[in-house]
C-alpha cells in the first residue's frame, strides 16, 4: 500500500502536527496492484465514492452534511433557523452569533468544515479513478464507471461552486501540485460540463441513493435555477428544461413519508444519502441537535431516546408564517411539551415549564425552551443516537417548484399553477389567484424548512442581503463565504474571495 499525497488531499488537509501525519479516515491508501477488475471488486471501489457523502469527523470538525456543522451553516445564515447561546451552551467562540448575524470571518469552524466535507468526498473519488485506471478493465467498461465517479464528483464541486465560488478544480489523483483558484464562471463551466458528458452513460431506471440520469437532471436544473446568482446570467429555460427530463417519481401523498425511518420507500426521493445504524454508519443524530435535554420524555414514557443537545431552533417569525392548516407545520415543534409518563407539562431543572416558543428574547442569551425545535424528520422511542432514516438531498417535490419558478420569472405565471397546485394540495392549502415571486418564495420556505437549502434560495430571491432577525443589511460579497484561513496557510497560491 501507498500514501499519495496530492492536490486534492492538500485542499482538504489542516496541518496540526505535520504533513506526514494522515488520519487514515480522510485521506486514501491506493493500493499500486491491480485491483478493480471484477463486479464486486468495482463496486466496492465505487461504494467508497457514496460513502463519502456521510462525510467525517475529527479533533479539527464534525463534517457530516445531516446535522452539524455543514448542515448548520447553510441553515444558521439563512432566514430559517439560529442557533442562540443559552447560558453557557452554544458560545462555540462565537461562530454561531457571527453565522446569525452575517459576520463571519475565515476562521469559522463551520466554514472550515463545508470545505474539508466536499474536498475529502473529491479526492476520495479523484482515488477510485486512479484505481480503476490502473486496472485491467477495457476503456469500454470503464467509461460508465467514470461517469458515475465523475457525476458524483460534480455534486461536490456544484456544492463548493455555490458555497466558495472561486475554488481550485483538481481532478488527477497524480497532481502533488498546489493548487490555484479558478473563477466561479470556470467552476460553472466545470460542472455543467462534466455532468452532460455523463448522463449518457448513467443509468435511466430510477435506483434509490444512486447518481442516476435522473439525478443528473436535477443537479443540472438547480445549476440554471441559480445560474443568474452565481455567474450573472439567467438560463430559467434550461432549467425548465432539465426538470422536465426528470421522470419516474410522484409526491407521496403524506408528506412526512420522506422523512420517515424507512424513508427509502418514498416515492419522491430522487436523491438521498443512505443511514444503517446497524451497519454503523455515523453522523446522523439531527433531531438531538435540537431538541431540550428532557424531550426525550415526550418521545418515550421510560425516556428511552437519545440525549438532545438544545442546540439549533427557527429563527422568530418562520413558525407564524405556516397557516395553522397547513400540513407540513408539523415540522416543528411548538408549545407545552408533555411527559408521556405523567400525561404533565415537563418541567425543566430550573422549575420552569417545557414550553418551546417561537419568540427568542435573545440571540447571545436565549433561554432553554426558546426557539421552535427541529420535527421533521420522525422521532420515535428506542432509537438509536444514530438515526436510521436516510438524508434526503433531492425530492421531486424540488422539481415541481423549480418549474414553477421558471415559468413566472419567464413571464408566464399561468402555465407555473398545475407545478404548484400538486405541492400545496398536498400540504392542505389553497392557491392565490395571482402567482408571483413573492408567493413562491414563500412556498419554498414552508416546503423545504430545515432540509439545508434556504441560503441559496435567499441569494436566488435577494432576501440573503435585507435585515432579518438579529441581522443587518448584508453585503453582497458575503454571497460566497472565504476560503478558510488555514487552507490559505497550507496553499500559498490560494487567494482570498474579494471582501474577505
Amino acid at each position: 500500500m501507498k500514501i499519495k499525497i496530492t492536490a486534492a488531499i492538500l485542499l482538504s488537509m489542516f496541518f496540526a502536527v505535520s504533513c506526514t501525519d494522515l488520519d487514515e479516515q480522510l485521506y486514501d491508501r491506493v493500493e499500486d496492484g491491480n485491483f478493480g477488475n471484477t463486479t464486486k471488486e468495482v463496486d466496492a471501489l465505487v461504494g467508497g465514492a457514496y460513502s463519502s457523502l456521510r462525510g467525517f469527523a475529527d479533533g479539527i470538525s464534525n463534517n457530516y452534511p445531516t446535522c452539524e456543522y455543514v448542515f448548520f451553516l447553510n441553515e444558521v445564515v439563512s432566514d430559517e433557523a439560529t442557533i442562540p447561546t443559552r447560558g453557557t451552551n452554544w458560545y462555540d467562540g462565537g461562530q454561531y452569533q457571527d453565522a446569525q448575524k452575517h459576520t463571519w470571518k475565515a476562521d469559522n469552524r463551520m466554514i472550515l468544515s463545508a470545505w474539508r466535507y466536499n474536498y475529502t468526498g473529491i479526492a476520495k473519488i479523484n482515488a477510485i479513478i486512479y484505481q480503476i485506471n490502473k486496472s485491467s478493465l477495457t476503456e469500454q467498461a470503464k467509461t460508465p464507471i467514470f461517469a458515475e465517479l465523475k457525476a458524483i464528483r460534480a455534486y461536490y464541486y456544484y456544492n463548493l461552486l455555490d458555497l466558495f465560488g472561486n475554488v481550485p478544480i483538481v481532478t488527477n489523483f497524480e497532481d502533488t501540485e498546489l493548487p490555484t483558484n479558478s473563477t466561479r464562471k470556470q467552476v460553472y463551466d466545470f460542472v455543467e460540463k462534466e455532468l452532460t458528458d455523463a448522463i449518457p452513460y448513467l443509468n435511466s431506471n430510477v435506483v434509490y441513493s444512486k447518481l442516476t440520469k435522473n439525478v443528473a437532471y436535477s443537479i443540472l436544473a438547480r445549476l440554471y435555477l441559480n445560474s443568474e446568482a452565481f455567474i450573472g446570467v439567467a438560463r430559467w429555460q434550461d432549467c425548465l428544461n432539465m426538470c422536465q427530463k426528470v421522470s419516474g417519481y410522484t409526491l407521496t401523498p403524506d408528506f412526512f413519508a420522506n422523512f420517515a425511518t424507512e424513508n427509502q420507500t418514498s416515492s419522491e426521493i430522487i436523491f438521498a444519502i443512505p443511514y444503517d445504524s446497524k451497519a454503523g454508519t455515523v453522523g446522523n443524530y439531527m433531531n438531538s441537535m435540537s431538541c431540550h435535554y428532557l424531550h426525550k420524555l415526550t418521545v418515550s414514557p421510560t425516556g428511552n431516546y437519545p440525549w438532545s443537545a438544545n442546540g439549533m431552533c427557527g429563527q422568530p417569525g418562520l413558525y407564524s408564517s405556516f397557516a395553522d392548516t397547513d400540513k407540513r407545520k408539523k415540522c416543528m415543534l411548538e408549545g407545552d411539551q408533555i411527559n408521556l409518563a405523567t400525561g404533565s407539562v415537563i418541567i425543566m431543572d430550573n422549575g420552569e415549564p417545557l414550553t418551546y416558543t417561537e419568540n427568542l428574547t435573545s440571540l447571545t442569551d436565549a433561554k432553554e425552551n426558546e426557539g421552535v425545535r427541529l420535527a421533521k424528520y420522525e422521532m420515535k422511542a428506542g432509537e438509536n443516537w444514530e438515526r436510521d432514516h436516510d438524508f434526503v438531498l433531492i425530492r421531486y417535490s424540488e422539481i415541481l417548484m423549480m418549474q414553477a419558478e421558471c415559468y413566472v420569472r419567464l413571464g408566464s405565471p399561468d402555465l407555473a399553477r398545475p407545478f404548484l397546485q400538486q405541492v400545496t394540495a398536498r400540504a392542505g392549502e389553497e392557491m392565490p389567484a395571482t402567482i408571483d415571486l413573492a408567493f413562491i418564495d414563500k412556498e419554498l420556505l414552508k416546503e423545504f424548512t430545515f432540509e439545508g437549502r434556504r441560503r441559496t434560495d435567499n441569494i436566488r430571491f435577494g432576501t440573503f442581503f435585507l435585515p432579518w432577525w438579529e441581522k443587518g443589511t448584508t453585503e453582497k460579497y458575503r454571497a460566497i463565504f472565504p476560503i478558510p484561513s488555514t487552507v490559505l496557510t497550507t496553499n500559498k497560491n490560494l487567494k482570498q474571495n474579494p471582501g474577505y
